[in-house]
């Protein structure tokens, strides 16, 4: 495994909101080459000077450095929380077919493959 340009971004989204446009917006948009979107969780927190309690979707964004500018501000567009949760993870390694895919799906115009014939629409599956 190597260092890579690959991050993961969590971001949680309310339980009763529309998570499936939104993930796919960002796949859509190309800022994401994937989102993992997990069942209801709930999130404990102190906001205004109280602890809430909320019903919650985290969702696992996998996408590049390059793109995480980019990301952040069009989840701040259309997220309705007015502080979401955007934590960017460093990934230092992966097998490197994934990684590829990531970083072809991610780009903000693709990139012409660097494999020999094209790079497949979904993630290998091993």
């Amino acid at each position: 495994m190597t260092t890579c340009d690959v991050v993961v971004v969590l971001i949680t989204f309310p339980d009763d909101g529309d998570v499936a446009s939104f993930a796919a917006s960002l796949v859509d948009e190309r800022l994401a080459a994937c989102v993992t979107v997990s069942p209801a969780v709930e999130s404990v927190y102190r906001w205004n000077g109280a602890v809430e309690r909320a019903r919650e979707r985290q969702l696992i964004v996998k996408t590049t450095q390059a793109r995480v500018p980019s990301l952040q501000r069009r989840v701040q567009e259309l997220h309705p929380y007015e502080t979401p949760e955007f934590l960017c993870l460093p990934v230092s390694g992966g097998d490197e077919r994934y990684l590829a895919w990531v970083q072809h799906m991610a780009a903000s115009v693709p990139p012409a493959p660097a494999v020999v014939g094209p790079l497949p629409e979904a993630p290998p599956r091993g």
